[in-house]
């Protein structure tokens, strides 16, 4: 079945720990066996060709090939395969805690990664992939790291309990005008550079552009940068800013996003705050797209008060698009306004069923997926971290239809949302906004996904990349219809 696109997907997450093991046994990494966790080696050997020297209670990585528990211990501890909670230890503990155990691996893979992840969505007939990254900072880090945050006490805007302090527009406006005086700007070559490398390294690979180039070429990826929201609020902010000039600057680039588990101690206690950042920073570049991870939160995880807000002012204030997870919703204050607001703003909702379910324990008749579709909210099923769940789009895509009773038009229509709500350049091939009756009047001639449009309609199609990827999924249902075997 065609599945349009997949706008929700961490690239480190995406990758299977399969691939991970070969990249760490590759950059000559030593595993630490108490913690099932890759670490840099003490030393190499002077032998041809090098090998890591790993210590007293570690091995490399490349021992994992002719050892099979060790294999298999290291899927586990980068996965969610073969976890069971224990007294401690939640699905949440292993699924966050995964990332830093295979951190290590060298950037230079992410070609690879993007090549897996191509392949794979090439294999379930998806189109377009938005992929969150995040590009190496570490300069601006620094920067940041010397500047203080300001301090005079700002008008609270909505939440009186949450910090506001330092987040007037002229006070963020010089924190602004001070890290790019401080050379923040030197770092967005940098970021370009490591993502152009990546989507070369990726064409490459899968041989595109050639006479042998692989199916994977027909899937479109752009990126989404990712911020850090666990940290200070200099370094968030200076991050965001680096995020905004850089896809100012960098059509691969095509919107920002907030990443990190909700419920850290520096993601609640910022949230307002950050909010209010990306307020100040959007009125200052309007173009750049959001979308926001916002109510990946459930009862008992957090207070109760850090239920009642977050997917609010994600779009009050972050001025997101689209929201990821959205699961606390009915949590919010005064929910059923919430939902009216995001169907009249046509405010998408990034539906993640296997990930709500094995983070949060929220599933079936708990997730409020039925509550969005009866509101008239837009949804679309994604993955979020395919790798680490072991999953993959088609596999969402089944859940919906047997936890939920969706049938193929609904599932139809949720694929056709992925693509209306994409952040692709150009209008929407659709003259309504999630109305999916009507093409707009340059292709209205014509049903939709013919081989061989008009040339009037050839012109809009060209002019719009979304609309040429909404064009091209009628046209792969057309096929399927005919044939879905």
């Amino acid at each position: 079945m065609p599945k349009g696109a997949d706008l929700h997907m961490h690239l480190s997450g995406a990758v299977y720990a399969e691939t991970l093991i070969q990249d760490g046994a590759a950059d000559l990494l030593c595993v630490h066996t108490a913690t099932m966790s890759f670490v840099k080696p003490a030393a190499r050997t002077l032998s041809f060709p090098a090998q890591p020297v790993c210590g007293e209670g570690n091995v490399r990585v490349s021992d994992a090939f002719k050892d099979q528990h060790l294999y298999d211990s290291l899927v586990d501890s980068f996965s969610m395969r073969s976890f069971v909670p224990s007294a401690g230890i939640s699905g949440h503990d292993q699924f966050f805690a995964t990332f830093d155990r295979f951190h290590g691996i060298d950037s230079s893979h992410s070609g690879e990664w993007l090549h897996e992840v191509a392949t794979r969505a090439a294999e379930q007939n998806e189109q377009y992939l938005e992929v969150m990254e995040t590009p190496v900072f570490a300069d601006v880090a620094k920067i940041a790291s010397h500047i203080a945050w300001p301090s005079i006490v700002a008008e609270f805007m909505q939440k009186q309990d949450n910090d506001a302090r330092g987040t007037s527009r002229e006070e963020l406006s010089r924190l602004r005008d001070t890290l790019l005086a401080a050379g923040l700007r030197d770092e967005v070559s940098a970021d370009r550079k490591q993502l152009d490398g990546a989507l070369q390294a990726r064409d490459s690979i899968e041989r595109c552009g050639t006479a042998d180039a692989q199916s994977a070429c027909s899937v479109k990826i752009r990126f989404l940068y990712q911020v850090l929201r666990a940290n200070s609020p200099q370094q968030v902010f200076a991050q965001t800013l680096l995020a905004f000039e850089t896809a100012s600057q960098d059509t691969n680039i095509v919107g920002v996003n907030f990443v990190q588990p909700e419920d850290a101690y520096l993601s609640m206690s910022e949230y307002h705050r950050q909010m209010l950042m990306l307020d100040y920073l959007h009125s200052v570049y309007p173009t750049v797209r959001i979308t926001l991870h916002a109510g990946e939160l459930a009862p008992g995880l957090v207070p109760p008060d850090g239920l009642r807000f977050h997917i609010r002012e994600a779009i009050s204030l972050g001025h997101a698009e689209r929201i990821g997870h959205g699961v606390d919703v009915m949590y919010e204050a005064e929910p059923e306004s919430l939902l009216r607001q995001m169907a009249a703003q046509h405010i998408m909702v990034e539906i993640n069923l296997t990930s709500n379910d094995v983070i949060l324990g929220v599933s079936g008749s708990h997730h409020p997926l039925p509550l969005y579709r009866a509101a008239g909210v837009p949804v679309a099923l994604s993955t979020d971290d395919e790798g680490v769940s072991r999953i993959d789009l088609t596999h969402e895509y089944v859940r919906a239809a047997t936890e939920f009773n969706l049938d193929y038009l609904n599932l139809k229509d949720m694929a056709r949302t992925s693509l209306e709500h994409s952040f692709l350049p150009g209008k929407s091939l659709w003259q309504s906004a999630d109305d999916f009756t009507r093409t707009v009047p340059q292709c209205a001639a014509q049903t939709p996904g013919n081989p061989h449009p008009s040339a009037q309609c050839q012109g809009f199609l060209q002019s719009s990349e979304r609309a040429a990827q909404q064009w091209e999924l009628e046209h792969r249902y057309s096929v399927f219809e005919i044939n879905p075997h």
